[in-house]
């Protein structure tokens, strides 16, 4: 049983220790990257900090990948039909 504990804390502090090092990194890309940028959207010239580009980047993909699972991981409907 102690063993148990032992082995739920180590993996508790793992993970803190992962996702303090992943937030560290974020933080220092993002720091890296504050100088403004020109992007071109079709007949758009918006200039933003390259910082917020690469945000917006990375939220457009994320919701585009969590539209795409949905749809791929949804159930087909079943048919009302008697056959």
């Amino acid at each position: 049983m102690m063993e148990l504990r032992s082995e739920r804390f180590i993996m508790k502090k793992a993970k803190i220790i992962t996702i303090v090092v992943i937030l560290l990194l974020v933080l220092i890309v993002f720091l890296q990257n504050t100088q403004a940028v020109e992007t071109k959207l079709l007949f758009l010239t918006v200039t933003m900090p390259r910082v917020l580009l690469l945000l917006v980047t990375f939220v457009l993909g994320f919701v585009g990948g969590l539209i795409t699972a949905s749809h791929v991981l949804r159930k087909p409907a079943k048919s009302k039909e008697n056959g």
